[in-house]
């Protein structure tokens, strides 16, 4: 693993969250985007080398909207960038890791990737991701 890739934040609107993590991070959001696999709308925001990326379910039954019920706003998973995502899997898997998927998946901001079940990873939701080409 190369670096932490960017930390995910669950947030109930991203109208609201948006102008907040701006002033937060004195920076601007540098990108929106849906994933229509996830039903879910992003925010990215960077400062250096460090991104924080906002998740607004896009369905009132999505994923995110079941953590924010489940656990309120807040941090959602943290995402590592990989050189080769299929290698850093079947590494994972080999050392008893459970894969969430078999194969990587289109993400958001140009990403291939993959998420760790957190009952391997001390409750955290670990994302791998690698620059899609």
């Amino acid at each position: 693993m190369q670096k932490i890739e960017h930390i995910g934040i669950a947030v109930k609107s991203l109208d609201i969250s948006i102008p907040l993590f701006e002033i937060l991070l004195n920076t601007t959001c540098y990108k929106t985007e849906m994933v229509e696999s996830e039903q879910v709308n992003t925010a990215f925001f960077q400062q250096g080398e460090s991104k924080i990326e906002l998740l607004e379910s896009a369905t009132a039954d999505g994923v995110i909207a079941k953590f924010i019920e489940k656990k309120g706003e807040g941090m959602h998973h943290i995402a590592f960038a990989v050189d080769d995502i299929r290698a850093e899997m079947k590494r994972l898997v080999q050392a008893g890791f459970t894969l969430l998927q078999e194969e990587p998946k289109r993400g958001a901001d140009n990403k291939w990737v993959c998420f760790l079940h957190p009952k391997n990873t001390n409750g955290v939701l670990v994302e791998l991701c690698m620059e899609a080409s």
